[in-house]
């Protein structure tokens, strides 16, 4: 009965661990660990305690790296606030298992079975072997990463701030856009408006925040050659080319409606600024909470287009959030089959199973109703206070942990702000526990019982 194969698990085993549940109870103790934290007196730069709701709330948000606040991260957290928060978002990003592995590998720990299987449903990996590892080489690729782009930015921000708070700034603005979390220090909430002209700076963001939310995986293909030897699997070149077609069809949406808006990019002096301001709301809308020009001036259309690539996100395995493209990209090529009368689901050569359909399709259905759901109850709350397309953006950034808001969530109800931090608990964990779950029950229903076939009318 407990015989299995190297690197397999038993089905009692795995009905007995739940991986899914493990990390959606560890991201729920690091929000109410961090709520407590970011609630005291030290945490705030009047010593004024921020409240033990906003506490929370912010901890939520960082914790699922999302981005949107309800107080002035710059002007309100002191420096220890700022550590607090910076190492929620890290760890919020990357995933606390992978804190805790490289805590027990430092210490010389045996990793048990029980944990191998939580990092590998955490990593989206298929095997428990050299889990521990791989741990350490995707931590290491972070940190390089985030160190590189700290050192592009101390060119801009050591001599705008001087040495000691350049090096900071540098360092901790690094970390939370490759965690596409969003958030900053400039105060005034005034985010990264500041840098218009700066294409060094948007652009830097811009690449931490595509990294991110490309994948670990991704990342380490594209750096082993394989692309370049035709080599990479069929998910590192379906990420690639989602990405890149969202990339620029929000740039060019976002430049066509948005190029002569005098509140928005119309603010922004040289063709070549405004290209690099549509490029970077298109990369920040996906999964990060930056932004470089006036969100709540954007015209209707832009608002909605934008909580679309909300809805899409990042990829599988990354530091983003959303359903993911290649669920998005599943469900389209699954679509395009059956218009062409095809039977099977096939791209780039490789025929995707039936399985992965159905869990693509399930993960979409329930952010819609999600979302849909999230959009109602604020539109109740506020009491038609705010426009309808408004609270649909708010919504769409707190479940695909984005951070942007065209509202202005410090100026929404006690109960709107209660309502966003589910979304966003949701919309970090929601969609990664549910695609784990789905197959580990469909692994179960092997070999069970199969009912007789009978055809409905649909359509």
């Amino acid at each position: 009965m407990f015989q299995r194969k190297h690197g397999e698990t038993t089905p009692i085993l795995q009905r007995l661990i739940h991986p899914e549940r493990v990390m959606a109870a560890g991201f729920l103790m690091l929000i109410l660990l961090g709520g407590v934290l970011l609630s005291l007196p030290v945490s705030a730069k009047d010593g004024q305690s921020i409240g033990i709701g906003n506490g929370f709330f912010t901890a939520a948000s960082a914790v699922c790296v999302t981005g949107l606040i309800v107080v002035d991260t710059g002007t309100t957290f002191s420096l220890f606030g700022q550590l607090v928060l910076i190492v929620l978002i890290q760890i919020g990003g990357l995933g606390f298992m992978v804190f805790a592995t490289l805590v027990m590998a430092a210490l010389g720990r045996r990793i048990t079975l029980r944990g191998r299987m939580i990092i590998r449903e955490s990593m989206n990996t298929a095997t428990l072997a050299g889990l521990v590892q791989l741990t350490c080489w995707y931590s290491l690729l972070a940190a390089g990463i985030e160190l590189l782009g700290a050192a592009i930015l101390c060119v801009r921000f050591v001599p705008l701030l001087g040495w000691g708070k350049g090096l900071y700034y540098s360092v901790w603005h690094a970390v939370s856009a490759f965690c596409n979390a969003g958030f900053d220090l400039f105060g005034q909430y005034s985010s990264l408006t500041g840098f218009q002209h700066d294409p060094m700076v948007l652009l830097t963001v811009a690449v931490l925040i595509i990294l991110g939310g490309t994948g670990f995986a991704v990342i380490s293909e594209v750096i082993a050659g394989k692309l370049r030897r035709r080599a990479a699997s069929l998910h590192t070149r379906l990420v690639l080319i989602s990405t890149a077609a969202l990339l620029l069809g929000g740039t060019a949406f976002i430049a066509l409606v948005e190029w002569r808006n005098p509140a928005t990019l119309g603010a922004v002096d040289g063709a070549g600024y405004r290209l690099v301001n549509a490029f970077f709301q298109s990369a920040t809308m996906r999964t990060a909470g930056f932004n470089s020009i006036d969100l709540a001036s954007m015209h209707d259309g832009t608002k909605l287009f934008s909580a679309l690539l909300m809805f899409v996100g990042a990829s599988s395995a990354s530091t983003g959030g959303g359903v993911k493209t290649t669920t998005v990209a599943v469900l389209l090529l699954s679509v395009w089959s059956v218009i062409r009368g095809g039977e099977e689901t096939v791209v780039l050569g490789r025929r995707l199973p039936a399985a992965l359909t159905r869990r693509a399709l399930a993960i979409v259905m329930v952010a819609t109703l999600l979302l849909l759901t999230g959009t109602l109850t604020l539109t109740l709350a506020e009491g038609g206070r705010i426009p309808l397309i408004d609270l649909l953006f708010e919504t769409a950034s707190a479940l695909a942990t984005v951070g942007v808001t065209s509202a202005g969530t410090p100026g929404l109800t006690a109960f709107s702000r209660t309502v966003l931090v589910p979304l966003m608990y949701l919309g970090r964990v929601g969609p990664l526990t549910m695609a784990f779950a789905l197959a580990d029950r469909q692994r179960q229903q092997k070999g069970s019982i199969r009912y007789p076939e009978e055809n409905i009318t649909i359509g």
